[in-house]
């Protein structure tokens, strides 16, 4: 699965960056509101502070797990961005997506609780408060799409 999972990763990449029509709708200028070592830096601090035991391995399981909980923060300042220009409303295609994304990421938690109930000693607090954290980043924009959802009508955030 996972050779599956980086592959159409960097498919998509590849797509966006060098693929015709896709990558003519990049703009650089407009789409890098966050510097990505805005995010990597406080995270890779984070990842040498709370961990469970100093290991390589260990140190960088628990950074991809604090820069998971924060990676959409770029993707969702960009959907703020280009609904500004529509009004406030999102694409389909796209609050569907990022609905999607953040669904996943609520299908851990159920997972977590699932297992607290069903395996002794179950613990894993790091990995629990980044999940929280990236699920309370999710939250504004679950409201609107839900909202939306509700309503019939197209997601419309607010600006």
């Amino acid at each position: 699965m996972k050779i599956i999972f980086i592959s159409t990763s960097v498919y998509i990449v590849y797509l966006m960056k060098f693929v015709q029509p896709i990558c003519a709708t990049y703009k650089k200028e407009a789409d890098d509101k966050l510097p990505v070592l805005y995010l990597i830096v406080p995270c890779a601090v984070f990842a040498m502070i709370f961990i469970e035991f100093y290991e390589i391995q260990e140190y960088l399981w628990t950074f991809s797990i604090y820069l998971e909980a924060v990676a959409i923060l770029p993707q969702l300042m960009v959907v703020h961005e280009y609904a500004k220009d529509q009004g406030g409303f999102v694409e389909n295609l796209t609050s569907h997506y990022v609905f999607t994304l953040g669904g996943y990421r609520f299908m851990y938690i159920l997972n977590w609780i699932y297992r607290v109930f069903t395996e002794k000693h179950y613990r894993s607090w790091y990995v629990w408060i980044a999940g929280l954290i990236q699920t309370i980043i999710y939250c504004d924009f679950f409201f609107y799409y839900l909202k939306a959802l509700q309503t019939g009508t197209k997601t419309r955030l607010p600006f």
